[in-house]
């Protein structure tokens, strides 16, 4: 019996002028009656590079048909990244299910310091300076939901004083 390969899978790939990754591809075996059913899960990551990123995943009976439904859900769910030049404007805690993903801004020339999933995220949003810390799972699933947990929390400081009404001198004092 072969192994089964548990390496996340990442595949670039260009159109319309969105970057998309996918992560992970599963194999879902279902036993009924008559035998045993597979299908497949695919996990993708789609972003334009440039502050907006979204995740989608889908399930059918071959693989190109769950990346495209994954790919489509991923189009549709894709939001806006508060980012400060390459890096993004304060720490930040995402959390989603048992894990958690800690995020820091860093200098410019750091690099992205993040493992796996989190960096095809970093990378698909266009984050080019980041460190980065998960905690918890090792789930591709939950990490790359729990980092966009993280940076859908992120606000600049234009953003906060504009919340407050205030200027941004009066918020940094």
């Amino acid at each position: 019996m072969a192994r089964e390969n548990t390496r996340p899978q990442r595949k670039n790939d260009r159109d319309d002028g969105l970057c998309k990754k996918l992560i992970a591809v599963n194999r879902i075996t279902k036993v009924v009656k008559g035998g045993r059913k597979m299908r497949f899960s695919a996990l993708v990551v789609i972003g334009d590079e440039n502050g907006r990123v979204g995740c989608g995943s889908g399930k059918a009976n071959e693989v190109p048909e769950a990346i495209e439904k994954a790919t489509a859900q991923a189009k549709k769910a894709m939001k806006k990244v508060s980012l400060v030049g390459t890096s993004i404007p304060h720490t930040v805690v995402g959390k989603f299910g048992r894990g958690s993903v800690l995020m820091m801004p860093a200098a410019e020339g750091t690099g992205v310091i993040a493992g796996g999933p989190v960096r095809a995220v970093m990378e698909a949003a266009g984050i080019k300076n980041i460190r980065t810390k998960s905690h918890g799972t090792s789930n591709p699933v939950n990490m790359v939901k729990a980092v966009i947990a993280g940076l859908n929390e992120l606000k600049t400081v234009e953003e906060v004083a504009a919340l407050r009404g205030k200027t941004a001198e009066e918020i940094l004092g």
